[in-house]
């Protein structure tokens, strides 16, 4: 069994990336699809493909950044299936930490569930997960421009679905 610079067997590097990245990518699947069954299985399945490539990721800084934008390719995959409609119902979030007003989260993951998928990428990227425009257009594989104006365009959406006391009017409003 090959062993990583720690002494630890890759397995064992793997096992704890996984403890250490399982809740964030779960939030994010769970904010892609809208399902707490198909989260899992999003976030299974980009943890899977993750493994298939563990020894090519050299610098294992790069691991969640690799995971993430998986499982967001992954998601978008299953978006593009045939019949598949990511619009399921749903009582409860995973993680309760993420918005600020929590009589609000229903209706949140709701509108979510009303974006088209990229718009939804989007905002769960950048506003969930806290990454950059240009961090959020590399795990997309999309342009900077594009991140911006799928922002506009999401938070108009969101707007007219939440109003303005949910959604403040400053926010996502500029393309720039």
């Amino acid at each position: 069994m090959a062993r990583s610079p720690s002494g630890r067997t890759h397995d064992g590097d793997f096992t704890e990336f996984v403890q250490a990245s399982w809740p964030g990518l779960y939030r994010t699947a769970f904010l892609l699809v809208g399902d707490r069954q198909l989260a899992e299985d999003l976030a299974q399945t980009a943890l899977a493909k993750t493994y298939a490539a563990w020894s090519r990721i050299e610098d294992r800084a790069a691991a969640p950044a690799y995971a993430r934008r998986t499982l967001v390719n992954t998601a978008s995959s299953w978006f593009r299936t045939k019949g598949w409609r990511n619009e399921l119902p749903t009582d409860d979030l995973p993680d309760a930490s993420y918005t600020r007003d929590p009589s609000t989260r229903p209706a949140v993951v709701d509108a979510l569930g009303q974006l088209p998928p990229r718009q939804r990428a989007v905002v769960v990227l950048r506003y969930y997960e806290d990454l950059s425009v240009a961090e959020t257009a590399d795990a997309l594989g999309c342009s900077t421009g594009t991140v911006k104006s799928q922002t506009f365009e999401a938070f108009a959406k969101l707007r007219v679905l939440l109003g303005d006391a949910v959604i403040p009017a400053t926010l996502g409003a500029h393309r720039d």
